[in-house]
């Protein structure tokens, strides 16, 4: 990576999160070029420079392009992906039909298919010999598009690239730190959602900070040995992209998972309330993936299949809470 110069960012996916990026690197002043599938979003947002719906408040850079054709990123020297977890196959199969990209960063919070398949594995299999790197943390759209402070963490097996990657990432309210267990910074963005899930279910019961803390707690500890069994380092996990990002998306009221959490906590049905929404709550989908691996390896993981129970309607938000508090009593730690 030594000598290599970013002239241009291909940003794949126009959402929320894929905008904020794109407005931040533009403001560190990077040529940015958003994709989206939708022509009639790229128009709209080429012409207004907002989204009020996901982001608003907010004008995007004059700077910033958008495009719907993706033969327009074929010679970015970094591609950003962002999308949703469920868009990631589709996306990789346009790409491999197009380009073969050196350089990928994820912003994926998700797992790929019908199986807990993170998007460094699709890569890997994809585009053999591309630098990846996944970059996560605490960091709610609004709030970064905003410049409220926070910091994340970017990870890849290529330190030179990490390197990169912080340094083009980071300004004086976006800091980012480097590691290299992509593994675990993958499942900690996917995992902490099912939790976040619970903690809003939590909110809708009307339970107060003594119940959220325990739970969180709990719900920290379960994927960190999901996590571990997988092959992520237990440490990640008491990082940006465990504790911080699973702090943030439990407790902010723009989480879309904490959302649709408190509405199933007051009684809701899932259905109803996806039904209603223009943007994804991961966690659902990922909580009946973890759920379904889980039993398939033999790891307890109490909380998620709960979260599973009400939002398949199986049991009611304080059925749950007496299955989780009537568990029998034992060790706080267990091996992992």
């Amino acid at each position: 990576m030594a000598g290599f110069q970013i002239r241009k960012i291909g940003v794949i996916g126009g959402g929320a999160w894929g905008l904020t990026l794109a407005n931040l690197l533009v403001s560190n002043g990077y040529r940015c070029v958003v994709w989206d599938r939708n022509p009639q979003r790229i128009k709209r947002l080429r012409d207004t420079r907002r989204d009020d719906e996901r982001l608003p408040g907010i004008t995007l850079s004059p700077h910033m392009e958008f495009t719907e054709r993706m033969e327009d990123l074929a010679d970015a020297d970094v591609l950003l992906i962002v999308v949703k977890s469920a868009a990631v196959a589709d996306v990789m199969q346009r790409l491999k039909g197009i380009m073969q990209p050196s350089r990928i960063v994820s912003a994926v919070k998700g797992f790929v298919g019908e199986d807990v398949k993170t998007v460094s594995r699709y890569v890997s299999q994809d585009f053999p010999g591309t630098s990846y790197a996944v970059l996560s943390g605490p960091s709610i759209a609004l709030e970064v598009a905003r410049g409220v402070p926070t910091s994340v963490v970017v990870a890849s097996s290529d330190r030179s690239f990490a390197e990169t990657v912080q340094r083009v990432f980071s300004n004086k309210t976006f800091r980012v730190y480097v590691q290299d267990d992509v593994l675990g910074v993958e499942l900690g963005g996917a995992l902490k959602n099912v939790i976040a899930l619970a903690a809003g279910i939590s909110d809708g019961l009307g339970f107060g900070m003594n119940a959220k803390g325990a739970l969180l707690t709990r719900g920290l500890y379960e994927i960190t040995r999901f996590a571990v069994a997988l092959g992520a380092r237990r440490e990640t996990f008491y990082g940006l992209a465990g504790l911080g990002d699973l702090i943030t998306t439990s407790f902010s009221r723009s989480s879309r998972n904490r959302h649709v959490g408190e509405r199933l906590g007051k009684g809701e049905r899932l259905e109803d309330i996806l039904k209603g929404m223009k943007m994804v709550a991961e966690g659902v989908r990922t909580a009946f993936l973890v759920r379904d691996k889980s039993l398939e390896m033999g790891i307890d993981m109490p909380i998620t299949q709960a979260v599973c129970d009400i939002m398949e309607g199986r049991i009611s938000p304080m059925e749950a809470l007496k299955r989780l508090m009537g568990r029998p009593l034992k060790e706080e730690f267990l091996t992992f």
